[in-house]
This record gives structure tokens, sequence and C-alpha cells, in this order.
């Protein structure tokens, strides 16, 4: 690593943590706002933006903080970000969010998006049987990345133009009345948004493996937790703001988006530049993530509706393995 940015004192370096939080959040918001604007702009319908650059965007943080981890030499804590931030993803945000507001799930939800994402997380937890992430693992989860976000804008396009349509009417009103970005500004938005991701990545993965070391922590634990938690909070504030406007769709196609990116996209490019090998992240771990799925598809395939009840049961389950990785390394 040229340089790094970690400080030499501990209350300096959780300083610079916090700091890189609110610059990768920052940026990762200024950047949907230009892609946003970009797609707009150049006819793109409003469904694919949603499905497409506004999941990805909300998932640029887990991006940048596992590209940097991998390049700077640590690779558990880029995986454990993707496997943290897919099991907080799935229980406690779709959780809250349930909580918040009964989540209507629709038909194609449940037979195919959520199955495609646990898929997904299966395949990741097969390719890591054997403590690591080889290109041909990374070339094989970027074509299934490519397959998915084919598939998901063939389906978008299809449904903007069919029946569903009309259901564009039930977004706010700030939406439709909302000024359209130029394109100049747009640009501009998606370049600053870029390099604060960059820079606030790299400050925040610098100082947390500096206090992780100064607690004797595992890269893999604060992957798993605290980095996991931190760059997801751009899906916990998207899916329960939608969840309280009564957009279900919006709720949960951001999780389910998200952790699709994060598996194949994320970790599928972080593997083809810099392949990894694995010590701190277990079956444990991986197994969960699968387990958060299927209790996902569980609860949408009863009646297409996560309760308030089955999500205080998605957010209890997340409490649980967290007490267990807290546990483990008392």
């Amino acid at each position: 690593m040229l340089f790094s940015f970690a400080a030499p004192q501990m209350w300096l370096q959780i300083v610079l943590f916090v700091v890189g939080i609110g610059i990768v959040l920052w940026g990762a918001d200024r950047l949907t706002d230009g892609a946003v604007g970009i797609a707009e702009r150049m006819g793109v319908p409003q469904i694919v933006i949603g499905l497409t650059i506004v999941a990805m965007g909300t998932s640029m943080p887990e991006f940048f903080v596992s590209f940097m981890s991998a390049v700077n030499g640590t690779p558990d804590l880029a995986v454990g970000n993707v496997v943290g931030s897919n099991i907080f993803n799935s229980l406690f945000i779709v959780g809250c969010a349930a909580a918040v507001s009964p989540i209507v799930i629709l038909h194609n939800t449940v037979k195919k998006d959520i199955p495609f994402g646990l898929v997904a997380s299966a395949v990741l937890l097969i390719m890591c049987l054997d403590s690591g992430i080889s290109r041909v693992d990374a070339l094989l989860m970027l074509l299934m990345f490519v397959f998915f976000m084919y598939n998901t804008v063939k389906i978008a396009r299809e449904d903007n133009t069919g029946e569903n349509m009309p259901s564009d009417s039930s977004e706010p009103k700030a939406e439709e009345t909302k000024k359209p970005v130029g394109m100049g500004k747009a640009i501009l938005l998606t370049l600053v948004g870029l390099v604060c991701l960059i820079l606030g990545s790299n400050v925040f993965v610098d100082n947390v493996s500096a206090i992780a070391r100064s607690l004797g922590m595992s890269d893999a634990l604060i992957g798993l937790t605290i980095v996991a938690c931190g760059t997801s909070l751009p899906e916990l504030a998207t899916s329960v703001v939608a969840a309280r406007r009564g957009n279900s769709g919006i709720a949960i196609g951001n999780v389910l988006g998200s952790n699709v990116f994060n598996i194949l996209g994320i970790l599928g490019l972080t593997g083809l530049i810099s392949p990894m090998q694995l010590q701190g992240i277990t079956n444990v771990d991986l197994s969960v993530m699968v387990i958060a799925v299927v209790l996902l598809w569980l609860f949408s395939y009863t009646k297409y509706l996560i309760a308030r009840w089955e999500g205080g049961v998605l957010i209890l389950t997340f409490v649980g393995y967290l007490t267990y990785l807290i546990t483990q390394t008392a």
C-alpha cells in the first residue's frame, strides 16, 4: 500500500473511522443522484433505473470498501463486508422495514428474484469451501451477474410497456414534480460521488483495520459487523423510508438487488483483480447468510406478505447472530 490514512492514536482513528463512514455515505448519495440523472436524460425507463442504478448506487460503499480491502491485503475484511452486509440486509433491514409497515411481495419476486438471491448466496458458500476465491470463481460470479442484469432489464422494460405501467402513479407526487437534473450536473455529481467513495473507503478501511489490531479483533469480525452495518446504511434508510411510504416493491427490491450485486458484482470484480485467500470467514457466517435468504423466502411465500411479527423474527435472528460473533471473540 503506497499510502495509509490510519492515524497513530486510537481516538483519532475512531474520529477518522466515523468521518470515513460519512464521506462514503455522502458519496454514495451523490453518485446515485448523478447516475439517475444521466439515465433519465438518456431516456432509460424509471423502473429500470430503480432496479439497476439505484440498487447498485446504494451498494457502492460495499464495493469500494471490499475492493480497497482486497487490494490492500485484507481479504477477510472484503468478504466479511459482503457476507455481513447481506446478513444485515436480509435480516435487520427487511425486519425493520416490515416492522414499520408490512411488506407486500410480488409473485414475480417470490418466484424469481428471491430464488436467484438464494442461488447467489449458495454459490458463494460453495466457492469459499476451499478458503479462497480464485479468478475462475470470480469470473463465474461476474457472468452470473451479467445474466441477472440482462434478465432484470429485459423484464423491467416489458413491464414498463405492459400492464404494470400505471404502477408508477403510486409513487410520491414529489418524484413526479421533481425538476430533472441537467446532464452536466449529473455527470459532475457522479464524478464527485466516485471520488468521495474512493477517498472515504480508504480512510474507513485503514482506520478500522488499525482499531481492530489495537483491540485484538480480527479483520473478519470487523468486516462482518462494524464495516458491514456501516456500509449498509444507504439500504437501511432507503428500505425503511420506502416501507413507511407504502412502496413495498422498493423496500424489498432494494435489498434483493443489493444482495445480488454484493456477491456477484462486488466479489466477482474484486476477485478477478485480486484473488482472495480467507482465514477468518467461517462456514457458519456463510451458512447464516444463506439461511437469512431462506427465511426471507419462506416468509414471503406464505401469504406474499412479510408481517410485522415476521419482521420481528428477522431482527431477533440478526441479534442472535451478532451475539454469537461477540461471544466467539470473548
